[in-house]
């Protein structure tokens, strides 16, 4: 569904309220918190030193180093030795039927534990990551490369060795195991992934090589091609940073049926992953799953004929050559960017990964507070030698790219901050955000499920005392099934927001609100929810879980669904929206029920009204009726109830709807307008009562209310 902002006129007071599910990310009562920053940056360095016959230098110090970033003499503060060596041991082997093998129920993460000052987890360690792109492997290849990394685990493993397992299956990159040293449980992990999944994102050429489908002219498969190679690189990009939170050496294994780029179109993002992986200390070690292949000039059997003239002059042959030999390029450039080395043209595939193992040898972890602090992003070079031997021979990465102030975020960058925080297990706060997520029956299997998400205005009216016209709040989500875990819808969005001096002397007083909608099916739902000051730069970050109900299996009560409290019905028109969304507006009021006749409810989300403001209550009621019948037209009851230390203070009239014949469902809508001028300020139970005098059946819903003067 699209989305509709509106400048709210209810007050961000409180959140005593509950419709389907009403939530905060910050407590009301909670201090205000004041964040000290400085802009000093670590820089860590891996360095492996040695003599002018290639043996290790062992017994150095913070002071045999001499390090100068862009020309100027940095103070080292950290130097530590990882002695590998002393500390790699051959595992015994372990062979098929001897491993210990669980299923676990929990297997993805979203985040590499970082090391705590107390325990330093991965001192003398070599820290490998098995990374497998699914969605660029055919099943066969799946197959080698999850072989491969079993047969390195059962007899190549050492005791220096720790191993985490990563997948990417063309939505999400998973950290089904953090780096362990426990063979029967990376074992295990490895048992679970599923051949043939991520299998939607493979790519299509479309040269004279293509097969010849038989179909009408369509859009040009290599527009895909770029996205989806786009999404692979990311991908990488999103694993280093997460093993970036470790500081030791890293190599990541990674296992992919080749990487083609797509001209020029892709090199922004390979630029931006090889520049993530040399910051975070990680090392590409690619392989080729599809090993040693004999081709067919013209493809094999998983390819249609031609059926073009490439057939008859050999262009359809090079074609499949070159396309082939592209697909390594890459991989061979993501290696030789970042200091690994891709295994190409070979069926041993686990040699890869000792390639990989055998790769990180002693080396020293040195780190400094870089003396230039402008967070401009523009790279810094680094030059590290040893003080009393010009003859050493020195292994490190030659520089890094400084971080960004928000300021100077381009558009990926801005897009790039979003998806690292929507990932992260510690939500970012620094936004107020208020949450209301109701549900309607649409039929008997989905229900439209309306969320409305409040913003303090206040928040936002930095950017006008910046001498900003106008403010972008950028909107990105997730509802995910708790069960399965997959991700079932998205939103993305943002609103404009105009900054005339009446508009931010409102927003100083009101706040921000954002409504979308979603169809679901009844289940339970996990929603985590981001909101972006795209002005300054704050994030907030709702998170929650929710159930939708099944109400065709409600036998002993009238089947009901939420309940909206509102202080507010406004026209369509007077909602803050992009033009160009306008087409869509009639498509989505039709399938809200909170639009009714060109006017929508705005629900409260606070629970809190004006005594001189209308409640508006509104909810829908069921009487289902059997299959090819009509639901009877007998009218159910409703009436709205006040209480205030248990005793009713208030009562509505009681209303009569029928339920609506043409529909299975017998939805009957129930709407209330209650002046609050003759109640007292207070808070209060508001309770719904629903009666259905043909069934003999009841329903009662009741949630806490503030009213202000």
């Amino acid at each position: 569904m699209r989305a509709l902002v509106a400048i709210s006129a209810a007050l961000m007071l409180a959140a005593p309220g509950s419709a389907q599910q009403v939530g905060r990310n910050k407590s009301p009562q909670a201090p205000e918190n004041y964040t000290l920053s400085t802009k000093v940056q670590l820089v860590v360095e891996s360095v492996v030193a040695r003599d002018r016959r290639g043996n290790a230098i062992h017994d150095l110090s913070a002071k045999d180093f001499v390090v100068t970033e862009d020309g100027a003499p940095q103070s080292i503060k950290i130097c530590e030795y990882q002695d590998l060596s002393a500390n790699s041991t051959l595992l015994p082997v372990v062979k098929a039927g001897e491993e210990d093998i669980h299923i676990y129920k929990r297997l993805a993460r979203t985040q590499i534990a970082p090391e705590s000052a107390e325990r330093e987890r991965y001192n003398n360690r070599r820290l490998l990551a098995l990374y497998f792109d699914m969605s660029a492997m055919r099943p066969a290849d799946q197959m080698r490369a999850l072989e491969a990394a079993e047969r390195f685990i059962r007899s190549q493993m050492t005791t220096a060795d720790r191993v985490a397992i990563m997948r990417y299956n063309s939505a999400a990159v998973d950290i089904l195991q953090d780096f362990t040293a426990d063979r029967n449980r990376l074992l295990s992990i490895l048992q679970t992934l599923i051949v043939g999944e991520g299998q939607e994102s493979a790519e299509d050429v479309d040269d004279a090589s293509s097969s010849d489908t038989g179909a009408a002219f369509g859009q040009d498969d290599s527009e895909f091609n770029i996205f989806n190679t786009d999404r692979q690189l990311a991908a990488l990009e999103t694993a280093a940073r997460m093993l970036g939170q470790v500081p030791e050496k890293k190599s990541l294994i990674y296992f992919a049926g080749g990487l083609r780029l797509n001209g020029i179109d892709n090199q922004a993002q390979l630029h931006a992953t090889v520049d993530a992986a040399i910051k975070a200390g990680v090392s590409f070690w690619p392989i080729d799953s599809r090993g040693l292949v004999a081709q067919a000039p013209l493809g094999d059997a998983t390819q249609g004929s031609q059926g073009n003239a490439g057939i008859y002059t050999g262009a359809a042959a090079n074609a499949v050559t070159a396309n082939f030999q592209l697909s390594q390029d890459t991989l061979y450039a993501l290696a030789a960017d970042t200091g690994g080395k891709a295994l190409f043209d070979s069926n041993d595939l686990d040699h890869g990964i000792v390639q990989a193992q055998n790769a990180i040898s002693d080396y020293y972890v040195i780190g400094y507070y870089t003396t230039n602090t402008a967070r401009d992003g523009k790279f810094r070079r680094v030059s590290i030698a040893l003080a009393g031997d010009a003859q050493a021979k020195l292994e490190y990465r030659q520089g890094y790219y400084a971080d960004k102030e928000f300021a100077k975020f381009t558009a990926v960058d801005k897009e790039r901050q979003l998806e690292d925080a929507l990932m992260l297990d510690d939500p970012i706060t620094d936004l107020t955000i208020s949450m209301e997520i109701d549900h309607f029956q649409l039929n008997r299997a989905e229900y439209f499920v309306p969320i409305v998400v409040k913003i303090p205005g206040r928040e936002l009216a930095l950017a006008k005392k910046g001498g900003a016209e106008h403010t972008l709040i950028d909107f990105v989500g997730e509802i995910k099934d708790v069960v399965g875990g997959m991700t079932v819808s998205n939103v993305r969005d943002h609103a404009n927001i105009k900054l005339s001096d009446a508009t931010a002397a409102e927003l100083a007083h009101r706040p921000i609100e954002y409504d979308t909608g979603f169809t679901l099916l009844p289940g339970k739902y996990m929603i985590k929810f981001l909101a972006r000051d795209d002005e300054t730069g704050r994030i907030g970050t709702f998170q929650t879980t929710f159930t939708i109900p099944n109400l065709n299996k409600e036998e002993k009560r009238v089947p009901i669904s939420s309940v909206v409290l509102a202080s507010q019905r406004v026209e369509q028109r007077q909602a803050i929206y992009d033009a160009a969304k306008a087409k869509d507006r009639a498509k989505d009021d039709a399938v809200n029920p909170l639009v009714q006749d060109g006017k929508k409810l705005i629900p409260s989300v606070t629970g809190v009204f004006s005594a001189n403001r209308t409640l508006y209550v509104y909810l829908q009621a069921y009487r289902q009726s059997a299959a090819g019948a009509n639901p009877s037209t007998q009218p159910l009851f409703a009436y709205v109830s006040l209480y205030s230390a248990g005793i009713e203070v208030f009562e509505s009239a009681a209303i009569a709807v029928a339920p609506n014949a043409a529909s299975r469902l017998g939805i009957a809508p129930l709407s209330f307008d209650l002046a609050l001028n003759q109640i007292a300020a207070g808070q209060y139970d508001c309770q719904v009562t629903v009666l259905d005098p043909m069934t003999q059946k009841a329903n009662f819903w009741r949630a806490p209310i503030v009213v202000s003067q």
